[in-house]
């Protein structure tokens, strides 16, 4: 199982993932932190993204997504990241870390760590 952060869900429903990544995923099942949803809908009603979550497509593909929640393991393990920065990063990487699941992302300050679990 796979993580994926905001962009890279975005980037899968939009199929705008580069050939790497599209490999990596398609090899895989994939997961995402609740506040992926909520991020979404964020930058849907700011304009920034193009996602209708009214729309059936996007739905569907959501809806068959595993969803860890935002738990207080995930919160005790935000504090001993060696990432910081948006808290709702923060929020995906340590649930990579509580979970023991590689994470999907195109963040630089996220690759560099040490502690998160990256998909190669």
């Amino acid at each position: 199982m796979l993580n994926l952060d905001t962009h890279i869900l975005l980037h899968a429903l939009t199929d705008s993932l580069t050939r790497r990544e599209s490999a990596l995923l398609s090899r895989d099942t994939w997961s995402i932190s609740a506040i992926v949803l909520w991020e979404i809908a964020k930058l849907a009603r700011l304009g920034r993204v193009a996602v209708d979550l009214d729309d059936p497509e996007p739905v569907r593909v959501l809806m068959r997504l595993h969803t860890w929640p935002l738990s207080l393991d995930v919160c005790r393990a935000i504090r001993d990241l060696d990432v910081r920065g948006d808290p709702a990063d923060e929020i995906i990487a340590a649930t990579s870390v509580v979970h023991r699941v590689p994470l999907v992302t195109r963040d630089q300050r996220i690759r560099r760590s040490k502690l998160v679990p990256l998909a190669v």
